[in-house]
C-alpha cells in the first residue's frame, strides 16, 4: 500500500450542512450553490484552437489524430466553444461516470461540455472542485440528481450543476486539499501502473514459456534440427513435424434429434457453458443445426480475421455440448494428446501466426487451412509431460496475476476513499 505521510487529521468541530448527501462538514466551511461559485463561459473559437476531450478519468486534454479542416468538419463543429487552460469542464452526458476535470490546454469543444470558470476571483480552486464533483459522480450522487431533475435523462448540464449545493472551504484549504490529492493520487496511480506492467510481463512470460515448451520441449540438452517452418524454428531432433491432417480431423457431427442441449460458447479463449438466460435474440430456431462437442475437442473461431486481431480464437472443450457450426471443431487422432495440440495452436493464436493463413476478403479460415499446417509432434509421453508443465506454470503465474489484481483493486479503493475523506472534510489536510 502506498504510504501517506502523517499530514491528515480530523477537524476540531463539525456542523450539520443541512444537505442530506453532504452530511456534517467542518464548522468553518460554508455551503453554496454551484451557480454562485462558477459561471458558464461561452467563448468564441480561435483559428488555432484544437479540439479538447474530457475522459472518464477526469483528464481534459487535446484530442489527437483528428482532422480539423474541410467543410464537413466545419459543419460538425458548428456551435463549438473556446476552452482555456484551467477551465473546469463537465461532460453533460458522461459526468455521472466521472468525465469532469480541469483542462490542461487551450482549445475548443462541442456544446455537450459545460465550460466553467470562477464567478468571483479568489473564491474557488477549480482543481478542488474537480475532485469534489468527480467524487460525487463516482458515488452516484450526480446520476441520482440528474434523474431527479429529468426523469428519463442522465444529462448533467450547467443549469443542473448551478443548483447543486456544494461545500465551500476557505480558498487556502481548497488549494491545500487539491495539492495534497495531486501528490497522493499520482503516487497511487504510479503504483497501479507498475503492477499493471508486472501483470503484462507475467502474461508475456507465460506465452513465451508455453511457446518454448511446445516447440523445443522441456529438455534443453537434446540436439535440435530445423523444422523447416519459419514460425516454429528448431525442434528436438527426435520429434516429427507433421501436417495437421495426421494429427486431427474435422468433426462436423450435427445435433440431429437434439442429442445434446448444453450450449457452449467460445469466450476469451475458453469453452464455457452459455447461460440459459442468454439464449435469446440471435439464436437458431433449432439447435439441431449446431455441432456436437466432446471434451478434448479443439474449437477455433475462423471468421472475420480482417476486422478482429485482438480476440483469442482457440479453445479446448471440457464439457459435452453443442456449439455453432460456424466454428471449426478438431478431433485429435493417432494417439496424440489433445491438450498438447491445443497449446501449440493456442501459441499460434496468441502470437497471431494464425492470421497468416486467412483467405478471402474477410480473411476467414477453414479446415483446408489447418489440414496442411505443420505441427511439431513429440512422443506421447513427452506431450503429456509438456501439458503437465504448462498447467503447472500457468497455475503459478495466474495465481501471481490474481494477487496483483487484488492489490490494484485495493489501491483504487484506497484512492477513492482518500479523495472522499479529504474533499468532504472528514479529515483535515495539515
Amino acid at each position: 500500500m502506498v504510504e501517506i505521510e502523517n499530514k491528515i487529521q480530523t477537524y476540531e468541530s463539525y456542523k450539520d450542512s443541512g444537505v442530506e448527501w453532504l452530511g456534517e462538514i467542518p464548522e468553518h466551511w460554508n455551503v453554496e450553490r454551484g451557480k454562485w461559485l462558477f459561471e458558464k463561459m461561452d467563448r468564441p473559437v480561435r483559428e488555432e484552437d484544437e479540439i479538447i476531450t474530457c475522459f472518464r478519468d477526469g483528464e481534459v486534454t487535446l484530442r489527437s489524430n483528428r482532422k480539423t479542416s474541410g467543410f464537413t468538419v466545419a459543419l460538425k463543429e458548428h456551435g463549438y466553444q473556446g476552452i482555456r487552460k484551467g477551465d473546469l469542464v463537465i461532460h453533460a452526458m458522461d459526468a455521472f461516470a466521472g468525465a469532469i476535470g480541469v483542462s490542461d490546454s487551450d482549445g475548443k469543444s462541442s456544446p455537450v461540455y459545460s465550460v466553467c470558470t470562477e464567478r468571483i476571483e479568489g473564491t474557488v480552486n477549480q482543481y478542488y472542485y474537480s475532485y469534489l464533483l468527480r467524487d460525487l459522480a463516482l458515488n452516484g450522487i450526480i446520476l441520482a440528481l440528474a434523474k431527479g431533475i429529468r426523469e428519463r435523462s442522465t444529462d448533467f448540464r450547467f443549469n443542473d450543476f448551478g443548483e447543486l449545493l456544494l461545500m465551500l472551504p476557505p480558498l487556502q484549504e481548497q488549494t491545500a486539499i487539491a495539492q495534497f490529492l495531486d501528490d497522493k493520487t499520482s503516487k497511487i496511480d504510479h503504483a497501479v501502473s507498475v503492477k499493471e506492467k508486472q501483470i503484462e510481463l507475467l502474461k508475456e512470460r507465460k506465452q513465451i514459456l508455453i511457446h518454448k515448451a511446445v516447440t523445443r520441449g522441456l529438455d534443453d540438452s537434446v540436439p535440435l534440427k530445423d523444422s523447416g517452418v519459419e514460425w516454429i524454428g528448431e525442434i528436438p531432433e527426435h520429434w516429427d513435424i507433421l501436417p495437421g491432417f495426421m494429427v486431427y480431423k474435422e468433426n462436423k457431427t450435427k445435433n440431429d434429434g437434439m442429442k445434446e442441449n448444453v450450449v457452449l460458447s467460445l469466450s476469451y479463449g475458453n469453452i464455457v457453458i452459455k447461460p440459459k438466460e442468454k439464449l435469446i435474440g440471435l439464436v437458431p430456431e433449432s439447435f439441431e443445426t449446431y455441432q456436437i462437442v466432446k471434451p478434448g475437442d479443439i474449437i477455433i473461431r475462423c471468421m472475420d480475421l480482417q476486422n478482429d486481431k485482438t480476440s483469442l480464437r482457440t479453445g479446448i472443450a471440457v464439457n459435452d455440448g453443442i456449439i455453432t457450426s460456424a466454428y471449426l471443431n478438431l478431433n485429435i487422432i493417432n494417439n496424440n494428446v489433445s491438450a498438447y495440440v491445443y497449446n501449440f495452436l493456442h501459441a499460434l493464436d496468441t502470437t497471431k501466426v494464425l492470421y497468416k493463413f486467412g483467405t478471402g476478403l474477410r480473411q476467414n479460415l477453414s479446415f483446408g487451412d489447418f489440414k496442411h499446417l505443420r505441427i511439431p509432434v513429440p512422443p506421447r509421453h513427452e506431450q503429456e509431460g509438456i501439458v503437465n508443465y504448462i498447467e503447472n506454470i500457468t497455475q503459478k503465474i495466474e495465481n501471481t496475476i490474481s494477487l496483483s489484481q487484488q492489490e490494484i483493486e485495493k489501491l483504487k479503493e484506497y484512492k477513492s476513499s482518500l479523495i472522499n475523506s479529504v474533499v468532504t472534510g472528514k479529515v483535515k489536510v495539515c
